[in-house]
């Protein structure tokens, strides 16, 4: 039997969910297919999971470290299991969340896989979604107006060296374990890299990471980059840049792997019990009917305008299947985006320079805006404002006081081009930069704004300040 929506929505993950919500206010008739679990990657497989890992990572690190706040902790120690109990436990309350919010605003839910047909006796057009479902139940057969595409992506593995769960691990299986290895090699100095390489040593695990290029986070600032590298190097982990793996050399022998990389011109061999392979993620776009549409797809992700529109007119396309930054919050915004365009409302297409960036490892990171050298390239003339967390009051008080806020600006209108922040809490700083930079705003207009003391925030009124010389305490 078939049924008909104005909506049907192809993956429950963040982007999917919340577009499915917007669309239930909008008055959609709106269908959501998953396979999986609803909340998708973020809730089950990345942002929440790493999180609550890391979070009790960062307490075992405060409790050794006790003693410089005048209390002793004696016999410190910590039980893997119930850390990955506990992060189940945060799992499954969002997990519940989500699924009230579905009968909230009156979604359906398919559980299965959806394919999307050519036109066929349901339709003209493109778009008819057959629904394979979980429980073995004849498909579904779904007939929406219009279809959008929010199927995420998965671990990229290295050529010649696929995961297999045990040894040559994906940060899917790396989230899994029942109990933690004595050394790992991390291949990969991104994002995900670096938070798993911040994790894993505060549990005391001997972490290598390997990065290819000449630097990690390669994307973010180069003082931060650099800031990042100092830091960890101080806390034992070993970083080689300019590291290429040699994927095909990987040997697994009594319970640990031996990999070489390409270092400077030689040859180097490295060896630990498992390796955790970040290099990124790839699009889910295999499997679901795109070659029954006019869906162009290029570089493995789906090709969309400013709306997420594909080709296909009715058929939109959001999140990590389409590349760009891969963040659950730029999903959710993406999806709004596509059902305002759905449904005639204003939707207006979103400047991505203007997304907030965040890195969850000790010390945390986080960036909106152009950095100093991609603002250089673009032409302008900047002036650049800094100011470290050694002279917060509020940082000494935690005890974090490494990192520093970074402010670049246009030399002739004073704009906010962009802000950039390494050391405590600077992921939930970070969207006063946001706001910041929605807004326009000058350097000196943030410099003016009053920061209550004693906050980490003042940095960012002190670095504004900097821009052109005026910070009070520097």
């Amino acid at each position: 039997m078939a049924e008909e929506y104005d909506l049907v929505i192809l993956g429950g993950g963040t982007g999917g969910y919340v577009a499915a919500i917007r669309a239930s206010q909008l008055g959609l008739k709106t269908a959501i297919v998953e396979k999986g679990k609803l909340g998708g990657t973020c809730l089950h497989k990345g942002c929440i999971p790493s999180k609550a890992l890391l979070r009790s990572a960062e307490v075992l690190r405060t409790a050794k470290n006790s003693e410089e706040f005048g209390v002793t902790a004696s016999d410190v120690a910590f039980n893997f299991a119930k850390i990955q109990k506990r992060k189940q436990g945060i799992i499954d309350t969002l997990y519940s969340g989500v699924q009230g919010l579905m009968k909230k605003n009156k979604i359906d839910i398919y559980e299965g896989f959806g394919r999307i047909l050519g036109p066929s006796i349901f339709s003209p057009m493109p778009g008819t979604v057959s629904v394979e479902m979980n429980d073995g139940t004849d498909n579904a057969m779904l007939i929406p107006k219009n279809v959008i595409i929010a199927t995420g992506s998965r671990p990229r593995a290295l050529p010649d060296l696929p995961f297999d769960g045990e040894v040559i691990l994906s940060s899917d299986d790396a989230l899994e374990l029942e109990s933690l290895p004595e050394s790992i090699i991390i291949v990969g100095g991104g994002v995900i890299g670096i938070e798993w390489a911040s994790m894993l040593t505060d549990f005391g695990v001997s972490v290598t990471v390997l990065e290819y290029a000449s630097r990690i986070l390669p994307t973010e600032d180069e003082e931060v980059s650099k800031e990042m590298e100092r830091l960890l190097k101080k806390r034992g982990v070993k970083i080689i840049t300019g590291a290429k793996v040699l994927a095909g050399t990987a040997e697994k022998q009594d319970g640990s792997v031996l990999i070489q990389a390409e270092v400077n011109g030689g040859q180097e061999a490295y060896k630990a019990e498992k390796l955790l392979v970040s290099i990124g993620r790839q699009a889910n776009v295999e499997g679901m009917g795109l070659e029954n549409t006019d869906i162009v797809v290029e570089k493995g992700m789906i090709t969309v305008n400013e709306f997420y529109q594909t080709k296909e007119s009715h058929i939109y396309a959001i999140g990590d299947v389409i590349g760009g930054l891969q963040l659950a919050h730029v999903a959710s915004h993406e999806g709004i985006t596509a059902v305002n365009h759905i449904a005639g409302e204003e939707a207006d297409p979103i400047d991505y320079t203007m997304v907030p960036k965040c890195i969850y490892s000790s010390p945390e990171a986080a960036s909106v805006g152009l950095t100093e050298r991609e603002a250089k390239e673009q032409g302008y003339e900047v002036k650049t404002g800094k100011f470290s967390f050694r002279a917060i009051g509020k940082a000494l008080v935690y005890g974090e006081s490494d990192g520093f806020v970074k402010i670049v600006a246009d030399k002739k209108t004073d704009d906010l081009l962009g802000v950039h922040m390494i050391g405590p809490h600077v992921t939930d700083m970070i969207s006063e930069a946001g706001l910041a930079r929605v807004l326009d705003a000058a350097a000196w207009e943030v410099g003016h704004t009053i920061h209550p003391h004693p906050t980490l925030s003042e940095a960012i009124g002190e670095a504004a300040l900097a821009v052109d010389g005026k910070a009070i305490h520097s």
